[in-house]
Formats: structure tokens, C-alpha cells, sequence
């Protein structure tokens, strides 16, 4: 019987059965700003978000020479060159201490995607609780193997690979480091429904089915990620910013602060929908049984020791008497009092009728009698 499924971030257990586990990915929509993240830090909180997540990149070792010294001309750019325009967007340790304390303070589990060994360095020593890698990391096995040996969960991305890749990705890490979970990506910005394939998240669960699986979405809406948690997502990453017209390459496809808040309202919404899959009836369901079923009701008025024909019943509202599939198995009982026109009727209304048994899965039923 393999293991359950289950990942603790923080003081949050992420399991088949728990809500989904919400990450706000800020990413560097913070422009480089302590204080434009410290108010998504707090947007995320309003919004219901579990966890905030930024990237960090060693951008001198990350890049080749030729490639950080590139003009960079565009106009979500913060610097000339590529790798100036990433620096910008970089915080040092002790912005990041800053902004882990905020993050705690509000009540958020604060991580960040490692995206080179030194960085995974700095955010080990800054004791982050988990450790994201990117879907263009999937295939760099030194990189997660480093990660792994932190001992820490390990969320990873898959966008831009084949199943072979996602394979050689968890035999690596897992004999390291089982704290492992994998989200289902499309590495397009924004990722439109075609690219989406979304039933990628039930072929990982058949093929990893010890560890949790989520989905890392760049789809324009929030209308998705419910059906991701259906399929069976428990972690669901989401872009977030504070206006889409910010500057800066990841706004235009993040949620801001009304999606967001729908999309953790509607994620929680879907796990109390599923339900447990038994079939009941609810008390609550009462009122309407009542005004809109029907039952078995005389046509006119009969006396005691009447046998009844088809021609003395009918269905009708409301439904306060026998149930109508049971309309056949009245024709020739004897009624032993005398009943007026339209009233339902009951069991005891009739000679010697038993009511047959009904199985019910272990659930009470509704029988009038």
C-alpha cells in the first residue's frame, strides 16, 4: 500500500484531504522595492494566500559575461544591460531577514525559488522552511541534488519538459530527500487554455503516488484552479501583483488583488463541495422535498374498507405522505378509516401493509408513515 501523500511547509500539513495550500508568488513584481513587497505581503494575507514566494539569483554567477553585459532595451527593463536589469531586482540578506520577519509577523510561510547553489546557500542560512526550483532548474540535477541535501521540502516545477525529465528529476532527489513535491507547468507567459493540459496533474499522481502534486499556473483567470484541485492539486502557485500595469514582465499575467481573493475563496469552497462521496439525504434539504416532491394523495373521498384502484390516487404537492414508487403497491390494499378527498396518505391509513425494506448505505431514509 504506497505511503500517504503529504507535505509539512511550515505549520501547514498539505494533503490529499486539506485545502489546497496557496502560494502568492510575488516573484520580483516588487520592483526591487522593500516596501512595494511588505504591501503584497499583505494584499497575499487579506486575500487568504498560505505562503509568499520570491526568486533569488547569484546574477554574476548565473549568467555568462557576454549575456549580463547585453543591452537590455525593453520597457519592463530597470537597468541597460540584462544583468544590471536583474541586479536591480535583487534583494540583499538583509532585506531578505527584513521581509522573512514581515511575512512571519503577518502570519505567511515566506520561501523563495533557489535558482543556483549560492542562493540556495543564502536561503538555507536564512532558514527558509522550503525551497521552490524553477521549471527551467528540472533538468540541472546538480542543482537539485545540492537542495536536496538541506533536508527541506522541495517544491519543483515541470513547465517546458517531457515526462522522462520529470522522471529523472524525482529518482534523483527522492533518495535524498523524499520531502518532495511536484507541480504541473506550462512555461508559457501568459498560457492560454490549450496549453494548460490539465489532466497532467492525474498522470503525476498515478506515477508518483507518494508525494503531494500541484499545479504552477500562468493562465489569465482563476477559473482553472479549482478543476487543477478536483484532479487532485494541493498546492497551487499563482503570479501576484498589485496592479497589472506595473512595470516590470510578470504583471500582466499575475492576479491582483480581487482574483486572488476569489481564486482562495473558490479553492476553499471546492474541498467542501467534494465532499465524501456517500450519496445522503441532508435535513436541510427538507424544506424543499416538502414543497416541491410529491405524494400519494386520494382523488375523492373514500370510506373504511374501501379497496383501492388506480382511479382513487393521485400525485401531488407538498410531499407529506406515502412516496410516490410506492403508487403500485397501494392498488387493492383496504383502507381501514374512512379519508376526504386529497389527503395523503400513511401507513396507517391501510390494512395490514408493510413497507418494504430499502437499502441505504447505511443512511437513514425519509419513509412517511
Amino acid at each position: 500500500m504506497p505511503k500517504k501523500r503529504e507535505l509539512k511547509i511550515g505549520n501547514k500539513i498539505i494533503d490529499d484531504s486539506s485545502d489546497c495550500f496557496v502560494v502568492a508568488e510575488i516573484g520580483q513584481n516588487h520592483q526591487g522595492d522593500v516596501e512595494v513587497c511588505k504591501r503584497l505581503f499583505e494584499a497575499a494575507k487579506f486575500c487568504g494566500a498560505d505562503a509568499v514566494k520570491l526568486q533569488k539569483r547569484n546574477n554574476r554567477t548565473l549568467y555568462t559575461r557576454k549575456f549580463f553585459d547585453s543591452p537590455y532595451n525593453f520597457e519592463n527593463a530597470f537597468g541597460p544591460t540584462y544583468g544590471k536589469h536583474r541586479q536591480a531586482l535583487e534583494f540583499n540578506k538583509k532585506e531578505y531577514r527584513k521581509l522573512k520577519k514581515y511575512a512571519e509577523k503577518l502570519g505567511l510561510i515566506f520561501f523563495a525559488t533557489a535558482w543556483d547553489e549560492s542562493s540556495g546557500d543564502f536561503l538555507e542560512d536564512l532558514d527558509v522552511p522550503a525551497f521552490k526550483i524553477a521549471s527551467a532548474d528540472l533538468i540541472n540535477t546538480p542543482l537539485l541534488k545540492y537542495i536536496a541535501k538541506f533536508k527541506k521540502p522541495m517544491i519543483v516545477s515541470t513547465g517546458a519538459a517531457t515526462i522522462d525529465d520529470v522522471k529523472r528529476a524525482y529518482q534523483e532527489v527522492m533518495p535524498i530527500n523524499n520531502q518532495l513535491s511536484l507541480l504541473h507547468c506550462t512555461a508559457v507567459y501568459p498560457a492560454s487554455a490549450e496549453y494548460l493540459n490539465l489532466k497532467v496533474i492525474e498522470t503525476y499522481r498515478q506515477e508518483f503516488p507518494e508525494i503531494v502534486i500541484g499545479f504552477s499556473n500562468h493562465f489569465n483567470g482563476i477559473s482553472v484552479d479549482p478543476v487543477a484541485y478536483c484532479l487532485g492539486a494541493r498546492i497551487i502557485e499563482k503570479h501576484f501583483t498589485l496592479n497589472r500595469a506595473m512595470q516590470g514582465s510578470d504583471h500582466s499575467f499575475s492576479l491582483e488583488f480581487e482574483g486572488m481573493r476569489k481564486l482562495v475563496r473558490d479553492l476553499r469552497r471546492v474541498r467542501l463541495a467534494l465532499g465524501d462521496g456517500l450519496k445522503k439525504f441532508y435535513p436541510e434539504e427538507e424544506p424543499a422535498k416538502y414543497r416541491m416532491g410529491k405524494c400519494i394523495v386520494t382523488t375523492k373521498s373514500l370510506p373504511a374498507g374501501h379497496i383501492l384502484t388506480k382511479k382513487d390516487l393521485a400525485l401531488k404537492s407538498p410531499c407529506e405522505g406515502l412516496p410516490p414508487y410506492l403508487l403500485d403497491e397501494l392498488i387493492g390494499k383496504k383502507t381501514i378509516v374512512a379519508l376526504k378527498t386529497d389527503q395523503p396518505l400513511s401507513l396507517k391509513h391501510l390494512e395490514s401493509f408493510k413497507k418494504p425494506a430499502r437499502k441505504t448505505n447505511g443512511h437513514q431514509s425519509i419513509f412517511p408513515t
